[in-house]
């Protein structure tokens, strides 16, 4: 009886479905493409749960109201205050405008718990709030914060030192998000117009992160903080052109491929160069046997901020693979220290975690569970490499110099041959004199 019941129940809903016409299709489509800020699966956050929760602040529904994040909402009410002093408009004019599109903010979050759903009061506060607190934590990069005390322990002078450092952290953990929509209405009413784009909401993510706009900042609209530092790390130009180009179905046709550790590259003749700083990680290069990487700084934030940029390329469809692509390219030509030091010695790896084993650990940590479907740039690079250290002369000159070259033994054993020989050489050219006399 209960499984006839269930039957019935499916085919209603076929049915249902078959009565859905192009325009509820259509519906749901956009429904989905409203997604950007997910929830990150428990599988993936008990591995490493410090990585995707924030430390001091909390932006958005996921976090809000944790007790260690408690404290700093004071100082969010606080800086609200400061924040309409200085415009000079009113909350209601705030409310107001990101009323208009208080459905469009909630789609962004998938999922959204039902009590957000339904409060839609509670939900407008959180935004005004957590968009308005970002809007002057982004100031800080370009203004001075004159209308604050100069012992501000959030915005004054010892306080930006010590706290910001943190803020850039969690603002770039995937559950930690607002949507650029919030920032961009909230700047709307201060300016008194509508941005058609998000260039000005670009510029001053990047600002704050960078400390400048080390390229022209696009117009692209960006959908999250993430997303807009993941632009700038990837580039826009990059992003729109290699979105999509995976090569699944290039490793289906058979395609076999061995990457190699960075000190097995060099043994085969393969140098390593630093690419022009600011042109992003998919700036990778290899041409007549010298492999271009960019550089990159590792620190205690690095392992966080891959595993929030590639949690948020698996789950936003369309956004491509490039970050994830890069970790695993890296991932596979760094097996141990010696590879982290030959990294460091051509400037491509500036170590800032204490010691070698540490950046091993973290990329082999990251990448361990990144499915090999990589970006095609990363994809023709490995393929021209292999290609390279398979060619008869780098593979005889990569063994000649892994048996001989990379063990003191071997060379000691020949410079004391060479050493021995010399006296021998000598003692015969010495007799030989005295004899002839």
């Amino acid at each position: 009886m209960i499984k006839k019941d269930w039957a019935s129940e499916i085919h209603d809903r076929v049915k249902e479905m078959e009565a859905i016409s192009k325009e509820d299709m259509q519906m749901e489509n956009e429904i989905w493409n409203k997604r950007c800020i997910y929830k990150v699966a428990p599988h993936v956050t008990e591995l490493n749960k410090k990585a995707y929760r924030p430390q001091v602040v909390s932006f958005g529904p996921y976090h809000h109201g944790e007790e260690h994040l408690k404290p700093m909402e004071a100082h969010k009410h606080r800086a609200l205050l400061h924040f309409l002093k200085r415009s000079n408009k009113s909350l209601k004019s705030y409310r107001k405008s990101l009323a208009q599109v208080v459905q469009d903010l909630k789609d962004a979050y998938d999922p959204l718990d039902p009590i957000w759903q339904q409060d839609t009061d509670a939900f407008l506060q959180l935004m005004i709030l957590d968009g308005c607190f970002m809007l002057e934590i982004l100031r800080t990069a370009t203004e001075a914060m004159d209308d604050y005390a100069s012992n501000d322990p959030i915005f004054g002078d010892d306080g930006k030192a010590y706290i910001m450092p943190f803020f850039k952290y969690d603002m770039l953990m995937l559950e930690n998000q607002l949507p650029l929509l919030v920032l961009k209405k909230l700047i709307a009413v201060i300016k008194d117009k509508e941005f058609k784009n998000g260039k000005f909401a670009n510029k001053l993510i990047l600002e704050f992160y960078y400390g400048y706009a080390f390229f022209k900042t696009r117009k692209e609209d960006c959908l999250h903080v993430l997303d807009a530092y993941r632009k700038s790390i990837v580039l826009w130009e990059d992003y729109s052109r290699m979105r999509g180009q995976r090569t699944s179905s290039l490793l289906a046709r058979g395609n076999e491929m061995i990457i190699r550790s960075a000190t097995r590259l060099s043994e085969a003749g393969i140098q390593f160069m630093p690419s022009k700083p600011g042109s992003g990680l998919t700036n990778i290069s290899f041409h007549r046997g010298v492999l271009n990487l960019p550089p990159i700084v590792m620190d205690d934030t690095t392992e966080s901020m891959f595993l929030n940029l590639i949690a948020f390329e698996r789950y936003h469809v369309g956004t491509g693979n490039a970050v994830s692509s890069y970790v695993f390219f890296m991932g596979s030509i760094i097996y141990d220290a010696r590879d982290v030091s030959l990294l460091h010695s051509q400037g491509i790896i500036h170590n800032a975690m204490g010691n070698e084993e540490a950046v091993v650990n973290l990329f082999n940590s990251v990448a361990k569970d990144i499915a090999f479907d990589l970006e095609l740039r990363f994809y023709d690079i490995c393929m021209m490499v292999d290609r390279h250290c398979k060619k008869p002369r780098n593979e005889w000159r990569a063994i000649i110099v892994h048996t001989y070259f990379t063990s003191p033994w071997p060379i000691l054993l020949a410079a004391n041959l060479l050493f021995f020989l010399s006296v021998i050489q000598t003692f015969y050219t010495v007799c030989g004199f005295y004899h002839k006399n």
